[in-house]
């Protein structure tokens, strides 16, 4: 009991401990002590939560858009491969489908909204990890190639155990509310959030580099494709082949 009080301390807000504040949501399940996050985003804070998680998902996808933008313009490091701009794309593609998820969830609230919620998570929480899984494998290509920029194998490592984490706590999380165990699996959402808090606050790291090539002598050059022997002399001045 003691341990568990504990975690709760440290993990969730003191305002949303009803058991130890006496403060209870209207949403909030009879045998819950522990407010989800959705619990509080469903009271008077909805407007709030809605902004919240707007600029949230907006600021991320920019995040993935200029991480495109400035690959494709020199201003980090360029793909040299079709697969790897496929990647990039559909890490985008995934992005958006987490946006609209989490959007609509802040708007369809709990309680109300119950089906409606619950869907919404599931393709803000999926569409975010699949759009990681892609971008993620992007990264662990670029890292090989440009063996020599370590911020690449740093940014891949970090994804990666974002992946791997969030996954096993997403697992955790769902199993826990299957059982109806809703406190722990409380904690778990407090955990899970602040963990994609800190994936998205990690794609600093990737577009940091940036800052060093403003000018545009400093910019990388486009990788040429490496001519066939079918090649005509006007594909090989043009670079195509």
């Amino acid at each position: 009991m003691a341990v568990k009080r504990s975690i709760l301390i440290l993990v969730v807000p003191h305002h949303l401990r009803p058991s130890l504040h006496g403060r209870r949501y209207p949403t909030m399940n009879e045998e819950a002590n522990i407010a989800y996050i959705s619990n509080v985003g469903a009271d008077r804070l909805q407007p709030l939560f809605i902004v919240g998680c707007v600029l949230t998902s907006v600021f991320l996808d920019l995040a993935f858009f200029s991480e495109r933008w400035l690959r494709h313009n020199g201003r980090l490091v360029p793909n040299v491969s079709l697969g790897e701009k496929i990647l990039s794309i559909l890490s985008m593609v995934f992005a958006i489908v987490g946006t609209v998820g989490l959007i609509c969830l802040s708007i369809f609230k709990t309680g109300k909204y119950k089906v409606l919620h619950n869907l919404f998570l599931g393709l803000f929480i999926g569409g975010y990890l699949i759009s990681a899984v892609f971008i993620c494998s992007e990264y662990q290509r670029l890292g090989k190639k440009y063996r020599e920029h370590r911020m690449l194998r740093l940014s891949f490592w970090v994804k990666l155990a974002f992946i791997l984490v969030e996954f096993a706590l997403i697992i955790a999380f769902g199993v826990l509310s299957r059982q109806k165990k809703r406190d722990p699996a409380a904690v778990l959402e407090w955990i899970i959030s602040f963990i994609f808090t800190f994936y998205a606050v990690s794609f600093v790291i990737d577009l940091y580099p940036a800052v060093r090539t403003k000018s545009p002598d400093a910019r990388y050059t486009k990788p040429y494709y490496v001519p066939s022997a079918s090649a005509t002399p006007n594909d090989v001045d043009s670079g195509n082949g």
